[in-house]
Order: C-alpha cells, then structure tokens, then sequence
C-alpha cells in the first residue's frame, strides 16, 4: 500500500477553542470490494487533531475515531457545536490528550467517489467496504493498531456497530449515535428506496452517465432527505410563519441541490443495502454507549428496536433522549451538548491503559 500526506493545515476557531488539523490522504492499491468489483486505487481522505500516543508495547492509547454521517465528511466534526464542545482545553475529548482521527468514508468528500470520473461505474461499496477501508488507513496510513474510542453519527453509527463485531478487539469502546443495530426496513428503508428512485428515474439521470445534473431527480430527493432528518420543534422554531417556511425550505432545497451530485447520493444510500448486525451482537465484546434521540424519524422509539436488541451486547447501554428545546431530530447526533454528560460517564468506566 502507498501512503501519501498532504500536509495541509487549517485553522480551527470554535467559540475559544483553537485547534490545528493536518490532513491527508491514504491510497489503497487494487481494493476488492465486497461486490468483487475493483479499484486500482482507492484514496480515502482524512483529518487528524492531536498526536497518537503509544504505550511500551507500541500500542497507540489515546485515538478516538468518529464516523461521519450519509452524505457528510469527517470535517463536518469542526463546527463550533461539535469541536467547541467536545475537542478543547480539558473538554472530553481535549486534543492534548486524545489523537482525533476524522476520515472521510468511501463516496463522500475528498475520497473516492462516483463523481470523480467513474460515474455509474464507480464500484457499489457497502458499510463493510467502508469499515475495512478504514481499518487499513489507520494501520497502513496512520500506524494506528488500536483505538480508545469509536464514534459514529448516523451512517458511521451503524459503521461503529461493523467495527465492533468484524475487529472486537480494536476499540476500548463504542459509542454509536442515532442509529439501531438492525436491517434498515420498513419507512426507513421506504424512504432511501424512494430517494434513489427519484434520481434514477429522472430522465436526466442518463444511467448515470449525465453532464448536466439531474435537478429534478435530486430536488425531489432533497425533499425526502430534508423530512427524514428535520424534527417539527426546530422546523417550528426556525419557520413560525407560512412565508417564512416556503423561503426557508427554498432556500434549503437551492444550497443543496448546487453541491450534489446524483451519483454519489444514490451510491450512498445504497451502501446500505445489506447492513444487518443483529445476527452477531454476541461478538461485540467493547462497552458500547449507544444513544437515540426521541424525536428521530429515522430511528423512531416507538419501533422498540433497541430496546429488544441491547440485550444481546454484553456491555452495553442505551440512552433514549427526550424530546426537549436542544434535541434536533435525527441531527441530536452532532450536538453533545446534549449527551455529553452520558459519554463522559462512559469514559470513566473503560479500562485504564
């Protein structure tokens, strides 16, 4: 495997925190997805805050992993509401003591993806895909052999449950965020299925051989993106009027549908076709902290989902969220000063190395 680096750094400003980033890139050679399609190469993209420590045994103590949601990018952890709350002077996750790495999965950001030239032809990756990706990075890439920490929002949730089965051992701990650890069915997997078939069916989408943009296709998707991830309190908030609501969903709807590309939307929802732990929650043997919020329509409580599957992990807990002022739907995931209090707990409570 090649290993590159650009050492590109940015600067990081949330609220008084300040934080240097070095970024870099990973180059897997002929990686074998789990279709048994092929990429000569694969780059998969990353940031890095904080410096890895190893014990006497060479064993890295301190890296903490965070998986990125559907559609996002590891850098997308900067903001001031995640970074300013979680990665500061003496803050959970304080970069002077944790090494914080912040990939970009497969078909998202500055790694490989659809519309990088291949189209429709880009190889159909899967979660599993993407988690083996990231193992190699760590120990090929970064020379990462363990992690304190993994965490994961949405789609790098269900990529933390992955981990914790396919390499037990690799992580003291698990903290899955906004997701369940079940076959995606029923109005979730109603929901993708229709967000894929808006691009694929509008007749723009060419088999995935445009030049232009499909808009109408992605538009439509949009829509349902927006409704499953959006919670009526905020939406209620941010829009109490009708005039104020048609500008905001407008205006939503132009920003992202400017930045998209079909391909790599549709690629995305379909890595999660096959995603299924719950036949191997027995094997993972890491505490796991999972928490939902209330107020998800991804993950609505009322399903009992976690309820009836936590038991199945030996060391694990699941927090279910209220409905309160700071809660945000499916966006909870993002926001720890909402359950900050309960990672911190967590963290007590792994061992000591």
């Amino acid at each position: 495997m090649k290993f590159t680096r650009a050492l590109a750094l940015l600067a990081l400003v949330a609220g008084p925190l300040r934080a240097q980033g070095v970024q870099g890139d990973f180059v897997l050679r002929d990686f074998t997805f789990d279709s048994g399609e092929k990429l000569a190469e694969l780059r998969l993209h990353y940031t890095t805050l904080g410096a890895p420590r190893r014990d006497a045994a060479g064993v890295v103590r301190n890296a903490v992993l965070i998986l990125h949601g559907t559609g996002g990018t590891g850098r997308a952890f900067l903001s001031p509401t995640y970074a300013g709350v979680l990665f500061g002077p003496g803050q959970l996750l304080d970069t002077a003591k944790y090494y914080i790495v912040l990939p970009d999965g497969i078909g998202h950001g500055g790694s490989s993806k659809p519309s990088d030239g291949l189209h429709a032809r880009f190889p159909r990756y899967t979660y599993g895909d993407m988690v083996r990706a990231q193992q190699m990075m760590l120990l090929e890439g970064l020379a990462v052999n363990h992690l304190r920490l993994i965490m994961g929002t949405s789609m790098g949730c269900m990529q933390a449950w992955i981990w914790g089965y396919t390499v037990p051992d690799f992580a003291d701990g698990l903290a899955p965020l906004a997701c369940a650890p079940s076959q995606i069915a029923g109005r979730n997997r109603m929901m993708r299925k229709m967000i894929m078939d808006d691009i694929r069916n509008d007749p723009g989408y060419q088999g995935g051989d445009y030049t232009k943009q499909p808009t109408a296709g992605v538009t439509a998707a949009m829509q349902l993106l927006f409704m499953m991830t959006s919670a009526p309190l905020v939406q209620q908030r941010q829009a109490p009027t009708r005039d104020a609501a048609d500008s905001a969903i407008t205006a939503y709807l132009a920003q992202r549908v400017r930045v998209t590309d079909a391909n790599d939307m549709l690629y995305q929802f379909d890595a999660s076709r096959d995603y299924d732990p719950s036949a191997h929650l027995a094997q993972v043997t890491a505490p796991v902290l999972a928490i939902n919020s209330a107020d998800d329509l991804v993950n609505p409580p009322e399903l009992g989902v976690m309820e009836r599957l936590m038991p199945r992990v030996a060391k694990g807990k699941f927090v279910l969220l209220p409905i309160s002022e700071q809660t945000r739907g499916h966006g909870t995931h993002s926001m720890p000063a909402v359950w900050g209090s309960y990672l911190a707990e967590f963290l007590k409570t792994l061992p000591e190395r």
